[in-house]
């Protein structure tokens, strides 16, 4: 037990510490840091419980501190994640500005959710008093209530680890190439730019009816004092982040209401911090996204270059460092970066993947009664009466069989509930996970047990607290505990292989069931996404931050999304998609300084010629395809002549492009020049020429219509 004391409890403590520093945002109040703190430490005392309460069972060593523990945690995790933390978690989302009318709004809100939970256990007692013949007896009547309140987590348990056993190496495995992470982010900085571009905008539009609301109402209004709070509160926000420039906020037709009554205020103040945390949230998101794909970028160039370079890590966007160990210090990040990184991935996959296939093995293996292939169940067996080996031997697969269950379970809230970011992580965010993760600790450790094959047919101190669900409600099977793992089994071997997938495929109607995957963003390079990276290069070299002149661009976007839809066969994408693409080709710095300039005029030769071809092609065949050849023959002239100035158009921007991925990483003071001037360019500039394809088929669609 001094390895539990000593060892295990302050490492629990510090690593709740650390993970609540890093992910809550700075304006969440303590005592929502003290409530997320203290259920995440229950939950993890109940992961670390487990492996010294089966070091006790196993030699016989029964301690009280034991019992102790788990009656403090389990319960203190029961009643925070049922009863405290829907509370505070209704408190924090509402607006109002007293804290009673918050705590009455709070009951309001979670009353449909208590009289349910109550309803279920009424239900379950009444159950229980049926079908047990010693329903007196208090001990059976709490390990019923036990039994029954972690069978929900048991069963969905069950599903999210089979979904994270598999997900988790296998998308290690995949990001360890650069090619397909670089083609992933690029999706993800598109998608978060125009998300961030909506979150602006709606922080705007909030700002915009705050300050109308604000005008309305006078000094002597009776909501004049709840008007004050939102002012100082808007006032706060702008102060903490100066940066905010609000453009594009919109006045609706219903936003005239909020001067009403006191109801409403709190309306208005709940949209507005909403708005701001959601803004924030993106933002952090954006950028992290745009700063890997910037990294990996410099990764690909350093390892093509490794020879040029002497094995020394050059990055684009941070400064050179300096001094005697600036060289020795390159030399190894250039060392881990591009070489011993991507090996340690490699191998972190294959062993976490060996891990879950040994899981699966355990997990399967449950219902025969005198079979024992439980690796994790032999290990602990053979390593003797050494109290550290056994702890450790349980902790590490039970550790991984919960960051299995709550990677899952962090996706599919991230989804559609909650929001888990470094340092803009929300309290409504916060006291949601807190109250998943407290949910399911115990029925992960319950699984868990079920594992270890403990000698003489013992059971821990939770397994006798836990209660069996088979021996207080008969009626839903005996072996229970053990045929649901089969299931877990079942369906982990399905996913592996993509049968879910390959169904929905199959019944195209289906696909509004499928989670969008980062496989799906592997196909191909979202243009958008890379000239967006592009920009964010080139501001970050002249002294912007990332993320400050993104929302005119991320705009201009999502008013294009014909345009740079990727998997569309317009030309301006292929274009793009096969100049960025040149980045992770191997590339000799001689040849590159001496041919650029000929490449560059060859290809846009060999452009034009190709894209006549193409014109008149398009016109021979709409001459054959109807009768009508005086009509049709000024207008595919007329077409042509489009078609060609489009053209042009889209070569001049191509060049651009190359011109940038060609040059080195060091440059010399002209072409550092010539970069600056190019990348310069207005905005304006640069998305009239990407609009100028869609305009004219919108002409060409339009002569259709009159000749037909």
């Amino acid at each position: 037990m001094l390895f539990f004391y000593l060892i295990s409890l302050p490492l629990t403590m510090g690593m709740v510490i650390l993970t609540l520093k890093y992910f809550s945002s700075p304006d969440v109040p303590n005592y929502v840091l003290f409530t997320v703190g203290y259920t995440w430490f229950c939950s993890f005392s109940i992961i670390i419980l487990v492996p010294a309460d089966i070091w006790t069972t196993i030699f016989g060593n029964y301690s009280g501190g034991i019992s102790f523990f788990w009656s403090l945690t389990y319960w203190s995790t029961f009643l925070l994640t049922w009863v405290v933390v829907p509370t505070i978690q209704g408190y924090e989302d509402a607006g109002d500005y007293t804290v009673v009318e918050r705590l009455k709004n709070s009951l309001h809100e979670n009353l449909v959710y208590y009289l349910c939970v109550g309803s279920i256990g009424l239900v379950g007692l009444i159950l229980f008093i049926i079908f047990s013949k010693n329903w007196h007896v208090s001990g059976d009547i709490l390990g019923f209530a036990m039994a029954c309140s972690n069978t929900f987590g048991l069963v969905t348990g069950a599903f999210l680890l089979g979904f994270g056993l598999s997900e988790i190496p296998k998308g290690i495995w995949k990001n360890v190439d650069w090619t397909f992470r670089h083609k992933v982010l690029s999706h993800k900085v598109a998608k978060m730019a125009v998300k961030l571009d909506d979150a602006h905008q709606e922080f705007s539009s909030a700002i915009v009816v705050a300050q109308v609301t604000s005008n309305q109402i006078t000094n002597h209004d009776p909501l004049r004092p709840y008007m004050n709070i939102i002012d100082n509160m808007l006032y706060q926000m702008l102060k903490e982040d100066p940066s905010f420039k609000p453009q594009g906020g919109r006045f609706g037709e219903n936003d005239m209401d909020y001067n009403t009554d006191k109801k409403s205020m709190a309306m208005l103040r709940r949209r507005l911090r909403i708005a701001r945390e959601e803004y924030c949230r993106y933002r952090s998101e954006y950028s992290s996204f745009v700063l890997e794909a910037l990294e990996l970028e410099d990764t690909v160039r350093n390892y093509e270059r490794r020879n040029i370079t002497g094995w020394k890590f050059v990055s684009s966007i941070k400064p050179e460092r300096t001094g005697k160990l600036g060289p020795s210090f390159d030399m190894m990040e250039f060392i881990w970066r591009c070489v011993v990184r991507k090996q340690l991935e490699k191998l972190l996959a294959i062993i976490l993947g060996c891990i879950s296939a040994a899981i699966l093995l355990a997990e399967a293996t449950i219902l025969p009664a005198g079979v024992d292939l439980s690796l994790f169940s032999i290990l602990i067996n053979s390593v003797g009466k050494q109290e550290m080996l056994v702890q450790v031997a349980a902790f590490v697969p039970l550790l991984y069989m919960c960051i299995c269950t709550y990677f899952s379970l962090f996706k599919i809230g991230m989804l559609m509930f909650y929001s888990l970011t470094p340092r803009q992580t929300s309290s409504v965010s916060l006291l949601m996970i807190c109250s998943m993760v407290a949910r399911y600790a115990p029925p992960i450790s319950y699984n868990f047990l079920n594992l270890i094959r403990i000698p003489d047919n013992g059971k821990t101190i939770f397994e006798k607290r836990m209660g069996n669900i088979d021996d207080a409600v008969p009626f839903f099977g005996k072996g229970f505990n053990k045929i649901y793992p089969l299931i877990m089994v079942i369906y982990t071997l399905l996913h592996v292989t993509n049968f879910f997938d390959r169904v929905i495929d199959y019944f195209g109607n289906w696909r509004i069931f499928k989670f969008q995957d980062q496989d799906d963003d592997a196909d191909e390079f979202d243009s958008s996404g890379l000239i967006i990276l592009q920009k964010e290069r080139a501001w970050l070299e002249r002294g912007h931050r990332v993320g400050e002149h993104i929302i005119p661009l991320a705009r201009n976007f999502s008013s294009m999304n014909v345009d740079i839809e990727p998997g569309s066969n317009n030309t301006m994408t292929s274009a793009v998609i096969g100049t960025m693409s040149q980045q992770f080709k191997p590339l000799n710095e001689e040849v590159q300084h001496v041919t650029s300039r000929e490449t560059i005029i060859k290809n846009h030769s060999s452009t034009r010629e190709h894209q006549k071809k193409q014109a008149s092609n398009t016109t021979s065949t709409l001459e054959e395809s109807t009768s009508f050849k005086s009509v049709i023959r000024p207008t595919s002239e007329k077409l042509s002549l489009k078609w060609e100035s489009m053209m042009s158009g889209l070569v001049n921007f191509k060049s651009i492009l190359e011109v940038k991925n060609y040059l080195p990483l060091r440059q010399t003071e002209e072409n550092t020049l010539s970069s600056i001037a190019s990348s310069s360019e207005s905005l304006d500039d640069i998305f009239q020429r990407l609009k100028r394809p869609t305009l004219d088929l919108r002409d060409y669609g339009a002569d259709n219509d009159r000749m037909f």
